[in-house]
């Protein structure tokens, strides 16, 4: 009895810890290994200490549109810098307007809260953050 107790307890830890389900696959976007830390208190990045605001920033290992970080005003999403439904392109460079990345190529609006756009297959490609203190870490 002890045995088949310990069996269930055992099966139902190992079905009860989840694995990093994070998947940022997209075909038209490489995937790129890179880690970045971003300071909010240097004065290229100070805006994004206020909700609603975002930045561009080039990682030397990273995308080559750049990560767009956004503060969503309950912590930070990070995305690529290109349009996530087009091959990399010189159109595929996303704008910032507001809360929302804007393709050129395509006249789609992305919003930087989800990374969503109506009706488009692929959303922003999203990359990992980490929060300690006034740091800010991008990685994939």
């Amino acid at each position: 009895m002890k045995k088949i107790l310990f069996l269930i307890l055992l099966l139902i830890t190992i079905l009860g810890c989840s694995k990093d389900k994070f998947n940022n696959n997209n075909p038209y976007l490489p995937n790129y290994g890179f880690s970045m830390d971003v300071n909010k208190n240097l004065p290229n990045y100070s805006q994004l200490g206020f909700s609603g605001n975002s930045i561009r920033v080039y990682p030397s290992n990273g995308p080559s549109k750049g990560v767009i970080i956004f503060n969503t005003g309950s912590g930070y999403n990070a995305f690529d810098g290109a349009c996530p439904n087009r091959t990399l392109s010189s159109c595929s460079l996303l704008s910032l307007s507001g809360s929302n990345a804007n393709c050129p190529c395509d006249s789609e609006n992305y919003s930087l809260f989800t990374g969503q756009s109506p009706g488009k297959e692929y959303p922003l490609k999203q990359y990992r953050v980490d929060i300690n203190g006034d740091i800010i870490r991008v990685y994939n």
